[in-house]
């Protein structure tokens, strides 16, 4: 019989008022493997620690609802389990897997705010691609991974429908800009100037577009991100920022 209390959000939780555990003497503790949920969050346990698992996949929705044939992270369900896990004394540890076509502004500078703030110990990884919104959220973990394969796409500001041609829209976007830009030169080892440089670029990759294309390499190269590396890179140095903050705590 399993005593978990199911959590909307992406959580099963371990009952503290099980009759059944109780009798049996359990300490209650989480499985060794929880259940995932239909958001693709799942909580692992290994060698005594306890990470949690946050995909941010397709777009990422903001205000406004997008198609129902459109894949997206909804950022009003991740919030929560990031408040959760920051609160949660049974997990150590978050990994985030980013394989994001961006979305939402807002939305997702929200999030990146939210995964930089954490004292958990956090680290990232892009697969596929972490490109637009989702260059702030993989660099706002502790530490970020990429995958080889993976690409990031850096790109100034744009907007679907009705703009005003007046200077204040120009001022608007030119604000929002700066905006990434600071997240993002703050929270790794890219300079401004050349963030802002390889988001303005024209005749490179993006032949309609302007803006730049980083392979997964180029983008450590750069100072955007910090490792290359795969999965078992990324959860192998979480573990290691786990056990050295924990040994910190004890010490």
């Amino acid at each position: 019989m399993n005593n978990n209390n199911f959590d909307p959000y992406g959580f099963t939780f371990p009952s503290p008022f099980s009759a059944e555990d109780n009798q049996s003497g359990s300490d209650n503790t989480f499985p060794e493997k929880q259940d995932s949920s239909c958001d693709g969050s799942v909580t692992i346990n290994k060698n005594g620690h306890y990470i949690h698992c946050l995909t941010i996949i397709g777009q990422i929705e903001g205000h406004y609802l997008l198609p129902s044939g459109t894949k997206a992270t909804k950022y009003e369900h991740v919030i929560p389990q990031l408040v959760a896990i920051e609160e949660s004394n049974d997990i150590d540890g978050l990994i985030v897997i980013l394989n994001t076509v961006g979305g939402d502004i807002e939305a997702g500078l929200a999030l990146a705010e939210l995964i930089a703030g954490m004292k958990k110990p956090v680290v990232s990884l892009v697969l596929g691609g972490g490109h637009s919104i989702g260059v702030p959220l993989a660099v706002s973990a502790k530490h970020s991974f990429i995958v080889p394969s993976a690409t990031m796409t850096i790109h100034p500001v744009r907007t679907n429908g009705l703009v005003l041609g007046v200077p204040q829209t120009l001022n608007y976007f030119e604000n929002m800009q700066e905006r990434i830009v600071r997240f993002v030169c703050g929270n790794s080892a890219i300079s401004p100037d050349r963030f802002r440089e390889l988001m303005h670029a024209t005749g490179g990759e993006l032949v309609t577009d302007v803006g730049t294309v980083l392979g997964g390499e180029n983008a450590v190269k750069e100072g955007l991100i910090d490792s290359v590396g795969n999965l078992a890179d990324a959860l192998e140095y979480l573990y290691n920022l786990i056990t050295s903050e924990k040994g910190v705590q004890n010490g």
